[in-house]
């Protein structure tokens, strides 16, 4: 029995499921988890001592790579002045700032432990702030596990949604209203019928959480429109898009502002650490200024805060992003390059450092589209990456990554192993 398997079998007798986060398990896959035992670079290795190329770069933070020297630096030096204090510190401050300064429409910003516990406190603001109950999201998209966020759609156009876990009263699931990405006609006829009833509409403004998928210019301006018209608040959830579609985010991309915008991942460069800001006026109402009640015993860690500003400035070096999408796109067009040569169905696209594989004919547009895919097809794929060395996303429904950290060499043998793969699928 291998290292792995003997850790999963023991991992299941005391964590359910075995893993600490469902997607880690494999069940979409099959097959064992691979307990990471270190990382650096653009590589990780196994409990078996398996090196790969990893793709997933802990869902998105690696950008600079795994173990970066700044970072791992910074989060020694923070770590022997005292892990945590539960009172201010200067570089809480130093984190705010940086983040006003480089991100959109943020005027103010609050520190929490997780992109979750960024996305619940923004949809409480902002029913705070407008005395509205009702939110808004889209199929297909996830904004962490809490519970008016867990809810998937009604039996209709138009109708509140259901709790898709077990736990979620009915009564939370009401609020929620789940409408389809990218879908113009319905956002137009929901704020029509229900403007004045919506809180918050929140969004990942570049899906993540379903496979990479992309709404329209047109859909995000709309979108804006008809949330200022009716005075709704517009929330991005960029935990994974900011900071790794470039340097401004999504909202730099479509020259859209938001009016809160949650943060993650990136922000942390490896550890806990999540925000949630925008408009003065909205983030004012934040306890103790206001009525809104936000706490967290470790916001804003010292030792997290760190590698989060060891990450933030390694990425704003000249050339960083250029050299990030550069390598992303090779991966891409190396990726469908080969499996046209092995004529196999297959598509790929790139936003910055995030990447989308699909195993239909073009790129999906919707949730309905990312369904329709071949998930079976997939799986092969994976495991076929998998045994060659190469780590991507253990589900066919999320986006990888690509480090700054990852070579012209790393990619080419992807793409090479990839040729093999797609050969046995076709």
């Amino acid at each position: 029995m291998s290292r792995n398997a003997d850790l999963f079998a023991r991992a299941q007798q005391t964590i359910p499921g075995g893993v600490n986060s469902p997607v880690r398990a494999f069940r979409s896959v099959g097959g064992t988890p691979r307990f990471i035992t270190r990382g650096q670079g653009a590589y990780t290795w196994d409990a078996d001592d398996k090196q790969y190329v990893d793709y997933v770069g802990s869902w998105g933070p690696a950008i600079v790579g795994h173990a970066h020297p700044d970072v791992v630096r910074a989060v020694k030096q923070a770590a022997t002045l005292g892990l945590s204090f539960g009172a201010p510190t200067e570089r809480e401050i130093e984190m705010a700032e940086t983040l006003c300064a480089m991100v959109p429409g943020l005027e103010m910003v609050r520190l929490v432990s997780s992109g979750t516990e960024a996305t619940m406190s923004a949809i409480r603001l902002a029913r705070g702030f407008t005395g509205r109950d009702a939110i808004v999201k889209f199929e297909g998209c996830y904004h962490g596990h809490a519970d008016s966020l867990l809810v998937k759609a009604g039996s209709g156009l138009l109708t509140f949604g259901n709790p898709s876990s077990g736990g979620v009263p009915a009564d939370f699931a009401k609020h929620t209203l789940v409408l389809d990405f990218n879908e113009p006609q319905q956002l137009e006829e929901t704020f029509r019928a229900r403007g004045g009833e919506i809180a918050c509409v929140i969004i990942e403004p570049i899906a993540g959480n379903m496979n990479l998928v992309r709404p329209s210019q047109a859909y995000m301006k709309l979108l804006r429109e008809l949330c200022t018209r009716h005075g709704v608040v517009l929330i991005f959830d960029e935990v994974m898009t900011g900071f790794r579609v470039g340097l401004t985010g999504a909202q730099g991309l479509y020259g859209i502002q938001a009016d809160l915008v949650t943060l993650g991942k990136v922000i942390g460069g490896g550890m806990p650490v999540g925000a949630f800001g925008g408009r003065r006026d909205i983030m004012e109402k934040v306890a103790p200024l206001g009525s809104v009640y936000q706490a967290g015993t470790l916001s804003g860690s010292p030792v997290a805060v760190a590698a989060g500003l060891a990450t933030l400035r390694l990425i704003s070096a000249p050339g960083f992003y250029e050299l990030l999408e550069a390598h992303t796109r090779r991966l891409v067009d190396g990726l469908q390059h080969a499996a046209r040569e092995a004529g196999c169905v297959f598509s790929a696209q790139a936003v910055g450092g995030m990447f989308g594989l699909y195993f239909s004919e073009t790129p999906p547009t919707s949730f309905a589209e990312v369904m329709a895919a071949d998930r079976e097809r997939f799986n092969r794929f994976f495991h076929a990456m998998l045994d060659a060395g190469h780590y991507f996303a253990p589900s066919a429904f999320e986006a990888g990554f690509v480090s700054a950290a990852h070579t012209d060499a790393d990619i080419q043998a992807t793409v090479d192993a990839a040729r093999t793969a797609f050969a046995s699928l076709a």
